[in-house]
């Protein structure tokens, strides 16, 4: 994998005019899932969606709320398919540090989530909890970013 970061790469607090833009990119939401377009939708029309962005549009947006006994928490990362293992959401989770105020940034995802765990590992992020039965037979794997 690569370190090096697409060409004219920055990050941006999303504005609710991004929002179709991102359900776009977004494979679930692009799929069809209304909750997940309301979900974009509110998360850019509250100020809670960082972009990452280049010359040639979105390709990629986080989300950090204040959601996690009083902590800050990742609760979305994605990047557009085409856009993978190209630093990414390396610089979208340096941007989501670098934003959040409270004294601990915590995130998520499922054991079967390899490719995210992997970026959160290479960020020097730590696992510090497991949780059964959110998803059925995906434990959720939390994370500490100790950059924060």
């Amino acid at each position: 994998m690569s370190d090096k970061h697409p060409a004219g790469l920055t990050t941006r607090q999303a504005r609710a005019s991004d929002a179709t833009a991102l359900a776009e990119l977004d494979p679930i939401a692009a799929a069809g899932d209304d909750a997940r377009r309301a979900s974009i939708t509110h998360w850019c029309e509250h100020g809670l969606a960082l972009i990452a962005e280049d010359p040639s549009g979105p390709l990629g947006y986080s989300v950090l709320e204040n959601i996690f006994f009083e902590h800050g928490f990742v609760t979305m990362l994605m990047v557009a398919p085409h856009a993978r293992r190209r630093g990414v959401g390396t610089q979208l989770l340096k941007a989501i540090n670098a934003a959040c105020t409270t004294p601990k940034l915590f995130t998520s995802t499922n054991v079967s989530n390899h490719p995210m765990q992997q970026l959160l590992h290479q960020n020097g992020w730590t696992p510090v909890g497991l949780v059964h039965g959110l998803d059925e037979d995906d434990p959720e794997l939390f994370y500490l970013c100790h950059g924060n």
